[in-house]
């Protein structure tokens, strides 16, 4: 095992997904994983505080991505609008990323620990978003609807595109998840 080699974070990444694909979530170590990455436990431990939290490290950089796309979008925009422009944003960071968030949502798919932290991390982006709108002006409800009607649209759409074959990008998928919901209540 050598002493240095560049991105710690992304080859851990990379070996725990390819071990929980492997042998399942609860089947797999820390030290395993480290392992698999070339590197040690001490490692593996120093960039993430258990297992579980390999598959959301980028979890906080997400949120600052939604958060700073919604902040960005025009001051005149309605809610709903921004929050679709700020999805547009945030497809384009699925860019080439199909087959690593196909085999990521398998893995926490299949255990229910793992998706109990996603449905966290949900709620968090959702209150961020959240707040976002009401620094924006938008009062509530109409900010917590909002937040929530985009993440809905955002788990809908990437569950979708994570389930077709990845020929089309995410934002297609997202579109007409957002298309749906203005139908449903009579907006589209």
């Amino acid at each position: 095992m050598s002493r240095w080699e560049p991105d710690a974070r992304g080859r851990l990444e990379k070996a725990a997904l390819d071990l929980y694909s492997e042998r399942g979530y609860e089947q797999t170590t820390a030290a395993q994983i480290a392992e698999r990455a070339g590197l040690t436990e001490r490692t593996f431990f120093r960039h993430y505080a258990d297992k579980r939290e390999v598959l959301f490290g980028g979890s906080s950089l997400l949120e600052e991505f939604f958060v700073d796309a919604l902040a960005g979008t025009p001051d005149t925009a309605p809610p709903i609008d921004a929050m679709a422009t700020t999805l547009e944003a945030v497809a384009a960071l699925f860019l080439e990323r199909h087959e690593h968030s196909r085999q990521r949502q398998a893995v926490i798919v299949a255990n229910a620990e793992l998706r109990e932290r996603e449905l966290i991390k949900l709620a968090s982006l959702s209150a961020a978003l959240a707040a976002t709108l009401r620094r924006r002006g938008v009062e509530d409800p109409a900010a917590t609807l909002t937040a929530e009607a985009g993440i809905t649209v955002f788990k809908v759409g990437f569950e979708r595109w994570v389930g077709d074959n990845g020929d089309r990008p995410l934002a297609d998928f997202l579109r007409e998840s957002l298309n749906e919901l203005k139908v449903v209540t009579g907006g589209g």
